[in-house]
């Protein structure tokens, strides 16, 4: 096992001959679970860039019963294909999977600055990674985020697809940002993981979904900065099964139910608890109007219709109800 890594993962898979771990300046963390032929997509878009910054891929499989995705990794690695270390997380969860990519950068290259992440239904342009450092560099941001453009399985349906809230960026042009959510594109300082600590992604959110939104509210709540960059972007593959109505609703409500969720945990107590209440119960009476305006603007009702799933997903956690899409990722 490498020191610093979960008492849970398992020691490095596999790692490439000719790694010279202390010229790595940037940890590209790539987390798969059961797709072993997209991961190879995604891992050779990461080997291809275009980039003066000197880094290394952390792929960490979370199928343990399998090892797909292991396979896939270490068969690149032995062949000159790609160039990084491999590691099984053999707890299920997306949260886990990210902590122990962290763990391994951290405790693999010991001079490293950043670390980025990749998924492994996402294939990066050329210049991706040295986009997101430039910025990061430029504009000295802790972390920095890219828009993950969908290609749906489903084309007949993609404009009308493309339009909902579910799948858009909350970005759109590069510049400061007050929060990025998402870490399935993004950059961060390794200064930020070093302070903020163990777990970074709250494994309460595994399944749930928004572990990444979270740790990114804990890290403004501690003063770092974020900056959006429009052209350091992924192509995320959307399977037809998310563009069912059934999954789209399913994610929406989601959504509510997780703003609601972290913004109660940053918010303790009772006068805390009152606050979310309150702004649940502000968008319950806004989110008629604002779906109205929604539908207006794509023409579609169903798109509007988000603002609605999302207050009503809020209220459904005030409940204690979740919908745990990633509990069965194959079916989601």
């Amino acid at each position: 096992m490498i020191d610093g890594l979960s008492k849970h993962s398992d020691a490095v898979f596999a790692m490439s001959s000719n790694l010279d771990v202390n010229a790595v300046q940037i940890a590209v963390v790539i987390p798969t679970f059961k797709r072993p032929d997209h991961l190879e997509k995604t891992l050779t878009s990461v080997a291809n860039q275009k980039t003066i910054r000197r880094f290394a891929a952390v792929v960490v499989e979370n199928h343990a019963a399998d090892l797909a995705g292991a396979r896939v990794a270490a068969d690149m690695f032995s062949q000159g294909l790609a160039s990084g270390i491999c590691i099984v997380e053999p707890r299920q969860g997306n949260c886990n999977a990210y902590n122990a990519g962290f763990a391994a950068a951290l405790a693999t290259f010991p001079n490293l600055t950043h670390v980025a992440i990749i998924d492994d239904d996402e294939v990066a342009v050329p210049d991706w990674l040295e986009l997101l450092a430039s910025t990061a560099h430029v504009y000295s941001a802790d972390c920095v985020g890219g828009p993950q453009r969908p290609v749906f399985d489903d084309v007949a349906g993609s404009a009308l697809y493309a339009q909902h809230p579910v799948f858009r960026a909350a970005h759109r042009a590069t510049g400061a940002a007050g929060l990025i959510t998402s870490t399935g594109n993004c950059l961060i300082a390794v200064k930020v993981l070093k302070v903020i600590g163990r777990p970074w992604l709250d494994e309460r959110f595994n399944f749930l979904g928004g572990g990444d939104t979270d740790f990114f509210t804990r890290c403004r709540g501690m003063g770092y900065t974020f900056h959006w960059a429009e052209e350091a972007a992924v192509a995320e593959t959307v399977p037809a099964r998310r563009t069912e109505r059934s999954w789209i609703t399913a994610r929406s409500l989601r959504n509510g139910q997780i703003s609601a969720i972290i913004q109660r945990k940053h918010n303790p107590g009772v006068l805390g608890h009152l606050k979310v209440i309150a702004k649940t119960l502000a968008l319950c009476a806004a989110s008629p109007l604002r779906s109205l305006a929604l539908s207006w603007q794509t023409g579609s009702f169903y798109v509007g219709s988000y603002h609605m799933m999302i207050a009503a997903g809020r209220v459904m956690a005030e409940f204690g109800y979740t919908i745990e899409q990633y509990r069965e990722p194959e079916k989601n």
